[in-house]
Parts: structure tokens; C-alpha cells; sequence
């Protein structure tokens, strides 16, 4: 495809671009249950900028263009909940979500101690879906977004990014 993608975390002044994607981005899934409150798609800019300064958040760039996103915290167990990954409409299919998942889980394993990932996806969101399976993620239950759209629940051990000392 002749592009060059980079990874990198995301700086308070990305904030905006990640936002304005994770609209953008969004908008299918929110076809797809014909609800248009799903939580990326209410979250104030404050939310984000709060989430980049705080969260463990990865961009995709090309040249000074954000095309992709992705965020992670580490809760006290140790599990890294991994959310609101997007990669713009254009440039999907190309390996760039995959990659964010590999950096975000590598941070989160390596300089915050996560022993196990966890993310959700819509019960419909088949592509979605399958990108998580494909990178080693397990459907271990079931949950409702608090907009109200049913959610998968998938997990995979963080043990991949241990240190080999």
C-alpha cells in the first residue's frame, strides 16, 4: 500500500484527533444496533484529554494524521482493560489494529505489571471479533453496555510479554 504507519503513545495534544477519529470511527458500530448513545460516541473531548493524560494511549499516525487509537488501564488485580480501539474507515484491514493491540498490551504488561488483558466487543461486531480471536483473545462471558448494547467479553493472559530474565 505504500504507506508508513507509526505507533506511538499519545500526547495531550492528540487528544482532539483521537476524539474527532473515535467519532468517525464509530459511527458503524452504532448502525449496526441502531444506537447512536454508544459511550465513544457521547464522550466529551474533557473525557479524552482526561483518558491521554491518565490511561496508557496509543496513536497511529500517518505523517501528522492520527488514523488510529487505542487505550488501556490497569486495574488493582492486574487486569489491563483494553478499549475504544479504532483505526480510520480508510485504512482498515491493513494490520494497523492489530499492531495498537500489540503495543498497548507490550506497555501494559511490561511497565505497569498487567497479568491478564480484557476487552469487549458488540455481540455483532463480527470484524471486531475476529481481529481479537485472531491475536489470542477468549470469549469468557457476556456483559451489557451501560447503553444497553449486549457485549462479549474476551480475555487473554498477559504472560506472552514477561520478562525472560
Amino acid at each position: 500500500m505504500g504507506m508508513s504507519v507509526t505507533i506511538s503513545v499519545a500526547t495531550e495534544q492528540d487528544a482532539e484527533q483521537i476524539f474527532r477519529l473515535q467519532y468517525l470511527c464509530f459511527q458503524s458500530e452504532a448502525a449496526l444496533y441502531g444506537n447512536y448513545r454508544i459511550d465513544p460516541l457521547v464522550q466529551s473531548l474533557d473525557s479524552v484529554r482526561a483518558e491521554v493524560a491518565a490511561d496508557c494511549v496509543f496513536v497511529a499516525r500517518l505523517g501528522d494524521e492520527v488514523v488510529g487509537s487505542v487505550r488501556g488501564a490497569l486495574a488493582d488485580d492486574g487486569t489491563a482493560a483494553i478499549g475504544k480501539l479504532c483505526v480510520h474507515p480508510r485504512l482498515q484491514g491493513h494490520g494497523i489494529g492489530a499492531r495498537l493491540l500489540r503495543a498497548a498490551e507490550s506497555a501494559l504488561a511490561e511497565e505497569r505489571g498487567a497479568t491478564k488483558f480484557r476487552l469487549s466487543a458488540g455481540h455483532r461486531s463480527e470484524g471486531n471479533l475476529r481481529l481479537y480471536r485472531r491475536v489470542g483473545y477468549e470469549a469468557v462471558g457476556t456483559s451489557q453496555g451501560e447503553d444497553g448494547v449486549p457485549m462479549i467479553v474476551l480475555e487473554k493472559p498477559a504472560e506472552a510479554y514477561a520478562a525472560t530474565a
